[in-house]
């Protein structure tokens, strides 16, 4: 399928990179995709007076038509691109998967509970292995 990667950060909404088990990695990222009403911006979170990009805000805004767009509803519209390799069967792959995050139970070592993370879930390939790609815990 070749996948294409991301030269910057600057085209990602999302970037990760982990190791699973022994032998396992996954790395994924999300794409920016372009304003639906004009289709020539790249929506992006709005920028500050100082120009610096507001990180906490709920929208995201086409810089040439200034066309805003709820968050959720944003990221529920793009697509994750993974590359991995599985930790069972060591086999290595790419997928894409729709960038929704669902609720899932794992037990944090730390605090010796289990916990709800968001999580993008996928199979591998050849063995059917679900592997998750986990939002950072705090």
């Amino acid at each position: 399928m070749a996948l294409r990667e991301p030269t910057t950060m600057e085209e990602c909404v999302y970037m990760t990179n982990r190791f699973v088990g022994e032998h396992g990695a996954i790395r994924c990222w999300v794409f920016k995709n372009k304003c639906p009403q004009c289709g020539k911006g790249i929506m992006g979170k709005p920028r500050g007076d100082n120009g610096k990009v507001k990180i906490r805000a709920k929208e995201y805004v086409c810089p040439d038509c200034n066309h805003t767009i709820e968050g959720k509803a944003y990221e529920e519209s793009l697509t994750a691109s993974i590359v991995y390799t599985c930790s069972k069967c060591k086999h290595q792959g790419e997928t894409q998967v729709p960038f929704k995050r669902k609720k899932m139970k794992i037990f944090d070592e730390e605090t010796q509970k289990k916990v709800a993370v968001d999580t993008i879930q996928f199979s591998c390939q050849k063995c059917k292995e679900v592997m998750n790609v986990t939002k950072k815990m705090k």
